[in-house]
């Protein structure tokens, strides 16, 4: 453990599994749902707004997005079964849906957007039960290039609320209104630290509708018209069942688009796992599972209701990490007050009052912080030419696509206009290219055996093979075959020792490739109960409770291999382990 880790590590409070005071608990809920209050009521009114709905079917969209935020937000810390995190991860609308739902409604109305948004969170369902398929091309550089180009995609419809007030309204009152928002969020989240750096946007949101006030641009009227305690004016509007053209043509657009907010889930279930336990662990993805399983819950349940679809919150990461308290006990009063206020029509109405230049600039300062996460993701996994050329390529047909400049005769009807959207064009040329990289590279090798010592004899001969194709030499043959041996070792279960597969069967398949000057191996497996990274960190320090043929597998691995990776999934366990060549025998063919 570093320094920095064990000076972290102090300050968590509360881990996942512990149980704060009830009082405590309720004060943090109800501290993120005031954090994360504005997105979930202001992404779709929005998107409403925007499409020109009615105020009836508003009302409806913003209550169904509060309770089902609410409710996966529960969903999330407490986990039932496959569904859920099991962490701290507040959920709330999806600002990356915004272009794409406002072209369903505008085209097909609420009930072919619920239709839509039920057909992609079933897509959902299926990548959360097969992520770990998925892993070579929903890369880091495909996932901060497309999170890149949300803002892209999002930024005109936000700008056009800049003039979104009432034509006798004075024309001093939107500019100033938005640039006392914008000014109020910034000088905050610049020279604020700790807490109140949080609360910038919520700080920013109410200096903004001061001024909006003053020049008569706040609805006062809708505040108090709105009951203390009801529901909703609208009603559901139903599903579209007559999968038409318009249907067909959003459908891929609404598909990539729930990939890009499984993306984004996917590094906050990541993110949130390492700022809840005292104890460095590595990054758990059976709960990545879960999370994006939840999040395909909440989506499914926005289709079911017309509403806009939701995601993770970032926010609860950083609170968390702040306040020491990732108990699973806030998840729970996060959600449960964030229900609680989708029956209380006034609260709402204080955030859907707020005029549009207000709400234009807010959602502009967290469109530019989720550009710069997408271009952090992409940097942070290494940017080596072949990756910045996909990034850097893809980003900008993205930007070309959005507005129309790459050849429009040819492409503006292309799919019934899917690439006119620049989050999807671009995203898609990103996987192309990862694809062609991934289907160019130098052939990789693989051999299925079963999870046993009796297999080590091929798995010997199979990587001698290997090392003489690479050009190496009988030390670096030796070098793979003892790191494969103590691999296969740890992952043992007890009863697959010698003789132990006749009854405990499982499969292993192991894959090796050349990368740089060395070698990697890549086994994958049925699942195990404990993480290799986490055991190979605990040697030195509890060694005494690691078994002693187990202990001696790790240490042997730790000193064979350069970087041993352990991904747990629900279907599948993947350890990926490097293993570099001596200096006088890095070169040689691919």
């Amino acid at each position: 453990m570093t320094v920095g880790d064990a000076d972290r590590s102090t300050n968590i409070r509360y881990e996942a599994d512990e149980k704060p005071p009830a009082s405590l608990a309720f004060g943090l809920g109800l501290q993120l749902a005031i954090l994360i209050a504005g997105g979930i009521v202001l992404t779709p009114a929005v998107v409403v707004r925007a499409a020109g709905g009615t105020e009836d079917y508003l009302s409806w969209a913003v209550f169904a997005a509060v309770v089902i935020s609410g409710a996966t937000t529960v969903l999330q810390a407490v986990r039932v079964g496959r569904l859920g995190a099991g962490y701290v991860l507040a959920m709330g609308t999806s600002g990356a849906f915004i272009a794409i739902c406002v072209a369903a409604l505008a085209k097909g109305g609420p009930a072919m957007l619920a239709t839509l948004v039920v057909a992609s969170a079933l897509f959902q369902f299926a990548l959360a039960a097969r992520l770990s398929l998925f892993r070579r091309i929903l890369t880091p550089t495909v996932a901060g290039t497309v999170i890149m180009l949300i803002p892209v995609t999002v930024m005109p419809i936000v700008f056009g609320l800049l003039e979104d007030v009432p034509e006798s309204g004075p024309e001093l009152g939107a500019p100033l209104s938005a640039l006392a928002t914008m000014a109020a969020i910034v000088g905050v989240a610049l020279k604020a630290t700790g807490a109140l750096r949080l609360w910038a946007p919520v700080v920013g949101v109410a200096v903004g509708s001061t001024v909006a006030g003053f020049y008569g641009l706040y609805d006062v009227d809708r505040v108090a018209a709105a009951s203390w305690i009801g529901l909703p004016d609208g009603s559901w509007p139903g599903l579209d069942l007559g999968f038409g053209p318009v249907f067909w043509a959003l459908l891929p657009g609404f598909v990539f688009v729930t990939l890009v907010g499984a993306i984004e889930t996917i590094g906050d279930a990541v993110a949130i796992q390492g700022v809840s336990w005292r104890r460095p662990r590595a990054a758990d993805f059976r709960a990545v599972q879960g999370a994006v399983a939840a999040d395909g819950i909440g989506n499914l349940l926005s289709g079911l209701a017309a509403t806009v679809p939701n995601t993770t919150y970032s926010s609860s990461v950083a609170v968390t990490e702040l306040t020491g308290v990732a108990a699973r006990r806030v998840g729970v009063a996060l959600g449960l007050v964030v229900i609680a206020a989708a029956f209380l029509p006034k609260a709402l109405a204080v955030v859907l009052a707020i005029p549009g230049p207000v709400a234009a600039a807010y959602i502009t300062v967290l469109l530019a912080m989720l550009f710069v996460l997408g271009m952090k993701i992409v940097v942070k996994d290494g940017v080596d030419y072949r990756k910045g050329l996909i990034a850097g390529v893809a980003f900008w047909a993205g930007v070309g696509f959005q507005n129309g400049l790459i050849f429009p005769e040819y492409f503006s009807e292309f799919a019934g206009g899917l690439l006119e959207n620049g989050m999807t064009a671009g995203g898609l040329v990103a996987i192309l290219m990862t694809l062609f990289v991934e289907m160019t590279t130098p052939r990789r090798r693989r051999i299925q055996v079963t999870s046993g010592v009796s297999s080590l004899p091929r798995i010997g001969a199979f990587l001698k093979a290997f090392a003489s194709r690479g050009g190496w030499d009988d030390a670096m043959a030796s070098r793979l075959d003892a790191a494969a041996e103590e691999t296969l070792l740890a992952l043992l279960r007890p009863g697959e020792g010698e003789g132990g597969e006749a009854k405990q069967q499982r499969r292993l398949m192991l894959t090796a490739y050349r990368e740089g000057g060395g070698a990697v191996l890549e086994f994958v497996a049925a699942p195990g109960e404990e993480n290799l990274q986490d055991r190979i960190a605990l040697l030195g320090e509890r060694a005494a409770e690691i078994p002693a043929e187990s202990e001696m597998s790790l240490r042997l691995l730790r000193h064979l291999a350069s970087s041993v990776h352990h991904q747990q999934y629900h279907d599948t366990d993947i350890v990926t382990v490097r293993v570099e060549a001596p200096a006088a025998d890095r070169t040689g063919p691919a």
